[in-house]
């Protein structure tokens, strides 16, 4: 298979040399680049395939290290840029053969999904080897589609937060010698001090090492310094672990009393229905717990929230890093004016602003067709609104009102909390006919 792949490579050049599409002659769609993935083992852990690629290369994209990995002779050697970016790697494949060289499987959180994004799958070629993930699950007997993966590469550790759970197995792809040590002080911080932790070394290479201990013992050696390539594997011990559904304890948020309740909010959260990769705007986030928990519900959910206080701002960031959703973006400023043009949200929550003009017409407008708007509200003048807004746009009513137990003498008697009235829409796939607009 592979010699049939090198033969497919080989030909493909020629093909192109015959038809007068050599280097003079390309366009930027007319070569396409090809992605190798290398592993601590370096050239002798390549296949056939892949050795051939690099060799047929004009040019050879990658770090450092992985140019000095490649054995080849006449290429160009052009390393990354700092900071780093992808889009050069179109210009030098208009006129050339580019060869791009990346760690393990470059599909696994590496460059090779980057390239497809830009350049499009059918001009990128990938030939991986084993990712360090499945390389560290093979060292510790685990089943790789039951652990959890966080990767610190480029991203904020504190990602790690939302995995964590007593049991709970997780890998953290490293991005130097010092994550280890951060993680293990993030674990310790969070209250899995006596989580296992095992940090693997160059796996897969001549150098490979496997360091054991606990977070606690880890996060007490702060000095300590891992090689740059290392993998951090996780088992968590007892702590206090969230659960992914919504409705999370209010006491887990900081707020000055701008809070959706934990029972109002599982409710929103179900009217908002979180699906993977989607998109929420949180109008007048206050603490950001909407945000959170719809960005908890899955890895791949996106929020911005939407706040005019900067205190209750700088609030629902803090919250967002000590939930493990560090990514949710809090904008400054009063809606509708900070609502940002040509995005296209899949979800809307207003939790504020319901009084002000436009507010509710210039998010209905962004919603895309199919996505879901909820508001909430306290007050008479918002509920009132509410119901016009029904009026023009259709969707559901619905008033919720709880009641607590609370202390009475010597016995327990019922507190209602004020009710909030919810409307929930669905923003029609096409037009919307019979609708008056306000």
């Amino acid at each position: 298979m592979s010699r049939a792949i090198s033969r497919a490579a080989r030909t493909r050049g020629m093909a192109e040399r015959e038809a007068g599409s050599g280097p003079a002659a390309a366009s930027p769609q007319a070569r396409p680049v090809s992605v190798v993935g290398i592993g601590d083992d370096g050239w002798a852990g390549l296949s056939e395939a892949a050795r051939a690629l690099v060799r047929e290369a004009e040019v050879l994209v990658g770090g450092a290290r992985h140019l000095a990995m490649a054995r080849t002779t006449g290429a160009e050697r052009v390393a990354w840029p700092s900071p780093f970016r992808v889009d050069f790697v179109a210009h030098l494949a208009a006129s050339r053969r580019v060869c791009v060289l990346a760690s393990g499987d470059p599909m696994f959180h590496g460059v090779g999904a980057t390239l497809v994004a830009t350049l499009g799958a059918d001009r990128v070629t990938v030939v991986p080897v084993a990712s360090s993930a499945s390389l560290a699950c093979a060292r510790l007997g685990w089943s790789t589609q039951t652990v959890a993966l966080v990767s610190a590469v480029g991203r904020p550790l504190d990602t790690l937060t939302a995995e964590l759970a007593a049991d709970r197995r997780v890998l953290v792809l490293s991005a130097d010698g010092l994550t280890p040590g951060r993680a293990a002080a993030l674990l310790v911080a969070r209250g899995f001090g006596t989580s296992e932790v095992t940090v693997l070394e160059h796996l897969g290479g001549p150098a490979e090492s496997v360091w054991r201990g606990t977070a606690d013992a880890l996060a007490a050696a702060p000095e300590r310094r891992f090689a740059d390539l290392n993998v951090v594997a996780v088992v968590c011990g007892p702590g206090p672990g969230l659960s992914r559904l919504a409705g999370l304890p209010d006491d887990v948020y900081a707020h000055d009393g701008q809070l959706t309740k934990r029972e109002i909010r599982a409710v929103t959260l179900a009217g908002l229905g979180p699906r993977p990769g989607e998109l929420l705007w949180d109008v007048g986030a206050g603490s950001g717990s909407i945000g959170i928990e719809w960005m908890r519900a899955h890895p791949s959910c996106r929020a911005i929230g939407f706040e005019a206080r900067a205190d209750r701002a700088e609030r629902a960031e803090a919250n967002a890093v000590a939930l493990g959703v560090p990514g949710l973006r809090i904008v400054r400023g009063r809606a509708p004016d900070v609502l940002p043009e040509g995005e296209t949200p899949d979800a809307v929550f207003v939790g504020g602003g319901l009084t002000v003009p436009g507010v509710v017409e210039r998010c209905w407008s962004a919603l895309r067709p199919g996505g879901r708007l909820v508001a909430n509200a306290v007050v008479a003048e918002t509920e009132a609104e509410l119901v016009r807004h029904r009026a023009s746009y259709g969707g559901e009513l619905t008033r919720l009102q709880i009641t607590r137990a609370t202390p009475v003498g010597r016995f327990t008697g019922w507190r209602p909390a004020m009710p909030v009235t919810q409307w929930v829409v669905v923003k029609p796939a096409g037009p919307e006919p019979g609708v008056t607009h306000p």
